[in-house]
């Protein structure tokens, strides 16, 4: 998923519901700056289990594509020491960072996150579920169908904390979003468009431009969304 900076027009449909009327570092030059570039790129929160699953897939999925570590910390804006303590296994990256890479590698966000798997059919218990929390604790994000071949869509279970706001990046050209709120209230923001959700309330937006999830309630807001690619996406 990138940042390609192409023009777009939103296009946002708004469904109510019935009820609603590997590498080493070389140190640094400035060893302090750069600690706290990394701590600010870090989630304590992120699954154990998650950390070497992501850090194998971004070393496989960058050499695969011929980037050396100062390529890819260029074209998506994460530091080349933080991409390199991510690929082994020793930092689990927030959310927005994980979509910077992915954006900056042509991938779906959960290529990175799922290991692969050849059974054909997979139970994911909720009590094993592997989740990245945003950096203040305030969203939560579950991969409910793993990527583990090339494929157009993912599933995701959303939650969101009270009073809590979480900015997600452009997507792929193309890309929408199918989001239904199944407790609470949400407010997206896309492309200049502005829309209230309360419970069982469904929309559809183009997310291939920057966009907000907003909960202005005083409860935690669970949300169920299917993204979908133009192009087939994955390994």
């Amino acid at each position: 998923m990138d940042r390609l900076g192409f023009p777009v027009m939103s296009k946002v449909t708004h469904l109510r519901s019935a009820e609603d009327e590997p590498l080493e570092i070389d140190p640094p030059d400035n060893e302090v700056d750069l600690e706290e570039r990394v701590t600010q790129e870090t989630a304590d929160s992120a699954s154990p289990d998650l950390v070497p699953i992501l850090g194998a897939n971004l070393r496989r999925l960058r050499s695969k594509r011929g980037l050396s570590l100062e390529r890819l910390a260029k074209l998506s804006t994460v530091s080349r020491a933080m991409l390199s303590q991510v690929e082994l296994g020793y930092s689990a990256p927030t959310i927005n960072v994980i979509w910077r890479i992915a954006n900056a590698l042509g991938v779906p966000f959960s290529a990175l996150l799922t290991a692969p798997d050849t059974v054909t059919t997979r139970v994911l218990r909720s009590t094993e579920a592997k989740r990245l929390t945003s950096h203040d604790g305030t969203f939560s994000s579950r991969a409910l169908f793993p990527f583990d071949s090339s494929r157009r869509t993912e599933f995701y279970e959303l939650q969101l904390q009270a009073k809590g706001v979480e900015q997600a990046p452009a997507h792929a050209p193309g890309t929408t979003e199918n989001l239904i709120v199944t407790r609470g209230s949400v407010t997206i923001k896309v492309a200049g468009d502005v829309v209230r959700l309360a419970t069982g309330d469904a929309v559809l937006f183009t997310a291939d431009v920057p966009h907000t999830y907003e909960n202005p309630g005083a409860e935690l807001a669970v949300m169920y969304l299917v993204m979908t690619y133009t192009h087939e996406v994955g390994g």
